[in-house]
């Protein structure tokens, strides 16, 4: 049963304060396995966790280098074949940070041995394999995230409670931006991110789902879109291109607001550049992820904001703010390392205390349906047409 934590490799030891630990299981080492990695090694002293993760075992293709990352990490064990971790019932938690073709694939397997499931985005390379990955799991009774980090910045979430009091009015606009340099340079070599096989899309997948997924998030569902894509750079040493350099979209949402979104990977100068700002009736906020804990605000009241007034910046680090009980005095601002702790503390309770991961866990629901976005602004680019996005049931 999903709520028998101690089924799902969970026990007493190892841990302070007779808090139950969790064994967890990791698939991939490398970018997202070393932030995952810290956010578990963080979580035991500074956040008060209802279950404390038990480093089991990391899994990666090359022993030489996951064998390193199992020490160097913390890990107990490591393997070349994520199946041992998928088998192993010390392993309670499967947090998959493997390359896309393998995400749905690995979470399902874990689901279906009676593992809770973490699984980066994007959930699969497309709509149908996202669909598969959310149906199964999703059956299978655990609790499953979708790592959607972003949504753990302390400013997006107070954002979010600033929209939920509707002190925002008539949400009208969402636009939101994800540009970077890494494929700029025309000579960077061929890897698996830039393969439809392996990866699945781009810069939609890659960059462009985050950006949806704060729309979603903040603003509400999707209903259309209209989009162009373009490959700037066909062919890199090592072989040819098939997906996306980057995408411009515009996006209507079900409660009648608009938006636009841009996402790209060849922005010369653009490091990890995401922001977004949303327009309403009554007031405006704006995000942008290099300044990451603020949060600009314009509010129209009688009290508070006369016209021409503009945006004030919000620094979000009072302990009254989201998530920042865990960490310092006011002022000591925090990085983009912490939404992970963020996120992955929220999994843990959510398991711990048989609570849903949603609505502010982005679940392997969440993950389906900007997949779905995805597909749609890439049928849209495709064929020069505005296109309805339809959602599957579960």
């Amino acid at each position: 049963m999903a709520g028998d934590i101690r089924r799902a490799g969970t026990d007493a030891g190892g841990s302070a304060g007779d808090v139950p630990s969790i064994g967890v299981g990791m698939l991939g080492y490398a970018f997202m396995g070393k932030a995952h990695a810290n956010a578990y090694r963080t979580i035991p002293y500074m956040t008060q966790p209802p279950l404390v993760p038990r480093l089991v075992s990391v899994a990666g293709r090359s022993q030489k280098k996951v064998a390193e990352a199992a020490r160097l990490y913390g890990f107990a064990a490591c393997s070349t074949d994520w199946r041992d971790l998928v088998r192993d019932d010390s392993v309670g938690l499967f947090d998959n940070c493997g390359p896309n073709w393998v995400h749905a694939e690995a979470s399902i397997a874990a689901a279906e041995n009676g593992k809770h499931v973490l699984c980066e985005k994007p959930l699969g390379r497309n709509a149908d394999e996202s669909y598969e990955a959310w149906r199964r799991v999703d059956k299978a009774g655990v609790k499953h995230l979708c790592a959607f980090n972003y949504r753990f910045v302390p400013a997006v979430r107070l954002a979010k409670e600033i929209i939920d009091a509707g002190e925002l009015g008539e949400i009208r606009h969402f636009r939101g931006r994800y540009l970077q340099e890494s494929l700029a340079d025309p000579d960077a070599p061929m890897n698996w991110r830039l393969q439809r096989e392996t990866a699945g899309s781009g810069a939609v997948g890659d960059l462009g789902a985050h950006i949806i997924d704060l729309g979603r998030y903040l603003v509400g569902e999707v209903s259309a879109v209209m989009g162009a894509a373009r490959t700037f750079v066909t062919e890199r040493p090592g072989g040819t291109v098939d997906v996306d350099d980057a995408f411009e979209a515009v996006v209507e949402f079900e409660g009648g607001a608009v938006g636009t979104l841009e996402a790209s990977r060849v922005c010369l100068g653009r490091k990890n550049a995401l922001a977004w700002e949303i327009n309403g009736s009554r007031g405006s906020i704006a995000f942008d992820l290099e300044r990451l804990n603020e949060l600009q605000v314009a509010l129209h009241d009688a009290d508070s904001t006369r016209a021409g007034q503009g945006f004030r910046t919000v620094l979000v680090t009072e302990a009254e703010h989201p998530f920042m009980e865990h960490w310092w005095p006011p002022g000591h601002v925090i990085g983009w390392e912490h939404t992970f702790i963020h996120e992955i503390h929220h999994l843990l309770t959510a398991i711990a205390e048989d609570r849903p991961v949603g609505p502010h866990g982005a679940t392997f629901e969440d993950g389906y349906r900007a997949a779905e976005i995805c597909d749609a602004i890439l049928r849209s680019a495709a064929t020069g047409r505005r296109e309805q996005v339809i959602y599957r049931s579960g």
